[in-house]
């Protein structure tokens, strides 16, 4: 499948700037970095600007503040691209992001891993997209249709960077809606190399996985929590160990390589714990992979927990990595409660001196918040936690702005 073939019916970027003006506040935070612009932070406009068109933002006195890329139908007016210093935003320049992105990449190449998240979005200079690799695979994710005129260039800057053999297009829910601004663009889309037959294949500090970049979730793969997981292994030896929000197993995997006598992975979706015995077949070359019972749960997790409880299961080691409960600011609360009934539950099945690994992917609960409400529930259970490790973003998930963070995990001792 031939690429410019996929992208010739694109629309090509506008040569016209659009120049605008924002409020104070907004030019306040576009000095400090901040990558976005808001609809209601727009005071003047020179015209109506089509997705992706290059919006130029002035400040009262007229000079040169900032350029990003406009879209008209998202609240996020304008993501910023360059600020300080007028700059040349074409091929060449999108080039340059994604070199300097794969250089800051490389360690990870001397771990074993072809799986990684090569562009962030906002926190690599190229707000609004996600590009991740799986072995020769790579997938683009878009988080605005803004990108769809600039996707030539960008994908030729990818080709040149990377030589892969396959890309796939992911879209958003927000922009898999904006069907007139795609120009035949779709979810799950082939835009590179040989359609897929099954999974694609790559390695994770020496382990193989298999991701479903078409349909999985988020790109196919949680690669955010690649070192985390890492942190299990080391602390796996000779535990039962329960993966609570297991998915595809990879917490699992690095708990039985780490020498685990027994890991249960639970999980609601079949098709994803199926998928992690693929990936647990896929590492019996380990012996200890070989070696470690591995139990399939399908189910609520709130529900088989209180199952467990109920059927005196208990284990060294208690992992509970759910979904994002709080998208949005008035999801807040319920994501809380949410919370502390899951550290409720797991310390209800850790046996005295285990270890709970509780994590949380929700942008809108801040770290501080999240490891207050876990340190406060566990007391009020009467298990005080006693802290090993609090833990981040990974090398390849790097934050440049508030609004960035989600990822954190606590890693405790619960008497």
């Amino acid at each position: 499948m031939d690429l410019e073939q996929q992208l010739a019916n694109l629309p090509s970027p506008s040569e016209r700037r659009i120049a605008l003006r924002v409020s104070p506040a907004a030019e306040r935070w576009v000095r400090r970095g901040h990558p976005w612009v808001y609809d209601r932070a727009i005071r003047e406009q020179s015209h109506d600007g089509r997705p992706g068109d290059l919006a130029v933002i002035f400040d009262r006195k007229g000079r040169f503040l900032a350029v990003g890329l406009y879209a008209p139908a998202s609240p996020i007016r304008v993501r910023v691209l360059a600020q300080g210093q007028p700059t040349k935003i074409d091929a060449d320049w999108f080039l340059y992001k994604l070199e300097t992105a794969a250089e800051q990449r490389q360690p990870l190449l001397q771990t074993n891993t072809t799986g990684y998240r090569l562009v962030h979005g906002e926190n690599d200079g190229l707000p609004g997209l996600v590009i991740d690799r799986y072995g020769e695979s790579y997938v683009v994710k878009l988080y605005t249709t803004a990108w769809v005129p600039h996707l030539a260039d960008l994908l030729r800057g990818l080709t040149a960077v990377a030589q892969p053999k396959r890309v796939v297009l992911r879209l958003s829910r927000f922009v898999q809606r904006q069907e007139a601004d795609l120009y035949g663009l779709h979810e799950g889309q082939l835009l590179l190399g040989k359609p897929l037959r099954n999974g694609v294949r790559f390695l994770e500090n020496g382990l193989y996985f298999e991701a479903d970049v078409v349909q999985g979730q988020k790109t196919g793969f949680f690669l955010d929590q690649r070192d985390n997981r890492a942190r299990v292994e080391k602390l796996a030896e000779g535990k039962r160990v329960l993966n609570v929000f297991a998915y595809t197993g990879g917490f699992s995997l690095y708990a039985a390589r780490g020498g685990a006598k027994e890991v249960v992975s639970l999980d609601i979706s079949q098709p994803a714990l199926a998928n992690a015995m693929r990936n647990f077949k896929l590492n019996r070359a380990h012996e200890a992979v070989a070696v470690a019972e591995h139990e399939l749960l399908v189910g609520d997790a709130f529900l088989t927990m209180k199952q467990l409880i109920a059927n005196r299961r208990r284990f060294e080691m208690v992992i509970i990595d759910p979904p994002a409960f709080a998208k949005r600011k008035e999801e807040v609360e319920r994501a809380v409660t949410a919370y502390g009934r899951l550290v409720r539950l797991g310390l209800h099945l850790l046996r005295s001196g285990g270890i709970l690994v509780m994590a949380s992917c929700s942008s809108r609960v801040s770290a501080e918040a999240f490891f207050d409400l876990v340190h406060k529930t566990a007391a009020g259970a009467g298990r005080p936690l006693q802290e090993i490790e609090r833990t981040a973003h990974a090398l390849d998930h790097p934050i440049t702005f508030a609004e960035g963070a989600y990822l954190k995990c606590l890693f405790a001792v619960a008497p």
